[in-house]
């Protein structure tokens, strides 16, 4: 298995692997997103869950309670301190069957104690991500939608997969928005 350089993800692209795909590192008066040497920055987008205890809701993954959250479309948002916020990517993506993803955070975030939790994009999965951002400091943490927010690494094996993402029909495939935990 190795990881993909910007060459690969580039030509990957062109067959819609991302969409929407920028070609080049976007840095400008934003936090960077688009195309790195060994990856990609995704964007988040504006549309967010931030999550709240006003319903007194316990999390449990098998029976999950929307209350827990609060819907918001913004420019940006505040995740309360010690706390977490669900929110999906602008971009689509479909991986290839003899490919793997990897999401780290960005470190502009992870310095404000922002972290990124991205469950891996398995072989042949496909959608919108949805992102897991935790605030980690005592303090609210903004977050801006429209710009990067953490690095998809892909890996690519040397054959492919004998049952795919998409054979096993994966609760989570071709997720359109925020997804909130399925049994």
């Amino acid at each position: 298995m190795s990881i993909k350089s910007d060459k690969w993800i580039r030509e990957r692209a062109r067959l819609g692997m991302i969409e929407p795909f920028s070609e080049k590192q976007v840095r400008e008066g934003c936090i960077s997103y688009g195309l790195s040497s060994y990856g990609y920055d995704l964007r988040v987008s504006n549309e967010f869950k931030i999550f709240t205890n006003v319903n007194s809701a316990i999390i449990d993954p098998k029976a999950f309670d929307e209350r827990s959250f609060v819907t918001v479309e913004a420019d940006s948002v505040i995740v309360p301190p010690n706390s977490f916020a669900l929110a999906r990517s602008i971009e689509y993506f479909r991986i290839p069957r003899d490919v793997l993803t990897i999401c780290v955070g960005k470190s502009t975030y992870a310095r404000c104690g922002i972290i990124v939790n991205v469950t891996p994009f398995e072989p042949e999965w496909e959608g919108f991500v949805t992102l897991e951002i935790s605030n980690t400091t005592p303090l609210p943490a903004k977050v801006y939608a429209n710009e990067g927010l953490c690095q998809i690494l892909f890996f690519q094996s040397d054959e492919e997969c004998e049952t795919s993402y998409a054979d096993r029909a994966g609760k989570y495939q071709g997720q359109t928005g925020i997804v909130l935990p399925k049994l």
